[in-house]
């Protein structure tokens, strides 16, 4: 069952529920409505506030599993910001089992894109060495002269383990995650990286899209 606002598509032996606050059908009292009919799997298209995190916690708790969406600038922001939104520690250590992050980059045009060798900057960036072909983009008249044509999408997966279960109980915070989860731990920019040395993106692109600012984690 879910609760969205608004709801984009209709799914088939899925029970959908729209917001609407002039009714007074908010998240929070749609997801208590959907919890007294004992679903297996619960979707809040969006925790906007303190007392639906409480709620989808709490169902998490009893047996539901619950799947929403967050704005943050990364998975580990999203521990950081249902802490802010009032859920202890304890709770979301023991309710939360993963977060995924995602962007879009856009894509190189396969009709125009130049191999070029990395600069010394962008090799440091990247952690490569310094002469790697790279594509980058140019443009013609199969992308409007953007370089670019169409979209994929990177993610950043956080799997909560024993180990990052035990951090958000006592409290860590991201950079101390960062830390302690090491190489196992695959950022956004990471996963751009990858897309990058596939020929799919170009650096600059992502970038662009990874830089400090808030986008959604699931």
């Amino acid at each position: 069952m879910t609760i969205e606002d608004p709801v984009e598509y209709e799914l088939e032996g899925i029970g959908q529920t729209q917001v609407n606050t002039k009714v007074e059908m908010t998240f929070a009292r749609g997801l208590r409505a959907i919890l007294r009919q004992d679903p297996d799997v619960v979707l809040v298209g969006e925790i906007r506030d303190g007392e639906t995190a409480q709620i989808a916690v709490q169902a998490s708790l009893t047996g539901h599993l619950v799947l929403s969406t967050l704005h943050t600038n990364s998975a580990l922001g999203a521990i950081s910001r249902l802490q802010d939104m009032g859920v202890e520690p304890f709770l979301l250590s023991t309710s939360l089992l993963a977060v995924m992050s995602q962007r879009l980059v856009r894509r190189l045009c396969p009709h125009c894109r130049q191999s070029q060798p990395a600069d010394a900057q962008t090799a440091g960036q990247m952690a490569i060495a310094r002469g790697t072909p790279l594509w980058r983009a140019v443009g013609c008249a199969e992308c409007s002269f953007t370089g670019y044509r169409g979209r994929t999408g990177i993610h950043e997966l956080l799997r909560v383990d024993d180990r990052v279960r035990m951090a958000i109980h006592r409290g860590e915070n991201e950079l101390t995650l960062i830390q302690q989860l090491g190489a196992d731990y695959t950022t956004l920019r990471d996963a751009g990286r990858d897309k990058v040395l596939a020929g799919i993106t170009s650096w600059e692109e992502v970038v662009r899209v990874t830089e400090q600012r808030t986008g959604e984690a699931d």
